[in-house]
This record gives C-alpha cells, sequence and structure tokens, in this order.
C-alpha cells in the first residue's frame, strides 16, 4: 500500500512539473501569420506571405556572415509602392515609394531600389548596393 501511494505521488509530482508541448502553428503574429511555417505580413498584399516564395529576390552584396541572405520585393499594382524585406531592418518590411512621375527609383529612409541589367533591381542602402 505504501509503495502504491508512493509510486501514485511520484507520478502526479512529475505530471505536474511536466512543459507542455508547443502548438503547432501557435505562433500567429497578430495578422495571423504563422512564423514557424515562414509566413509574415505583406502591407502591400495585405495577406500572409512567404518571401522565400516571391518572384523578385535580391541576393546580399557583401555578406557580413558565413552566409549569404536574401531580400524580396513586393510591388503593389500600380507599381508606386515596393516592399522590400530584409534581415537588417527594424520592422518586417519596408515601404518604398516611387518618386514622382516616371521616376524608376523606390525610396524611404536612405533605401533606394533601381532597375538593374535586364530584369533585375539593386537595393542601396545610403548610396551603397547591400542587395542586387
Amino acid at each position: 500500500m505504501k509503495k502504491t501511494i508512493l509510486l501514485s505521488t511520484m507520478f502526479l509530482g512529475s505530471l505536474a512539473f511536466a512543459q507542455k508541448a508547443p502548438v503547432v502553428g501557435g505562433d500567429k503574429d497578430a495578422h495571423g501569420c504563422i512564423g514557424s511555417a515562414g509566413y509574415t505580413y505583406s502591407q502591400i498584399k495585405k495577406d500572409c506571405v512567404r518571401t522565400f516564395e516571391q518572384k523578385i529576390k535580391l541576393t546580399e552584396v557583401a555578406p557580413k556572415e558565413s552566409y549569404t541572405s536574401i531580400a524580396a520585393v513586393i510591388f503593389s499594382k500600380d507599381m508606386k509602392k515596393a516592399e522590400v524585406f530584409v534581415k537588417d531592418a527594424g520592422e518586417r518590411s519596408i515601404i518604398l515609394t516611387r518618386a514622382g512621375g516616371k521616376a524608376k527609383a523606390w525610396k524611404k529612409d536612405g533605401y533606394v531600389l533601381v532597375p538593374y541589367k535586364k530584369n533585375g533591381y539593386q537595393l542601396k542602402k545610403d548610396n551603397i548596393v547591400i542587395y542586387q
């Protein structure tokens, strides 16, 4: 009888200290995007997107780490705004605005996105190319 009580106490005690397993998909952000599944919120699309699945991807020019990061670009339908997802931005993305008329540059806070070669783009920060 004493053994049964002792074993029951030990079992119940271990349950009290057991950690709950994380719920899959339990890491939704304020917009309902699941980060662990690779989703982040796009201000332009007003929806959750996977940046690595976007058509326009830029590669880091001079990586500081042993790996190269990718920046994704999403344009608004009217091409007046460009949303750029970069690792060093304090926010999840940066919204760049095209400078008037037929200008081919999108700008904000030292970031400038310009066409590069045939179908590519360059992202500059303070006049230094950081992605292309």
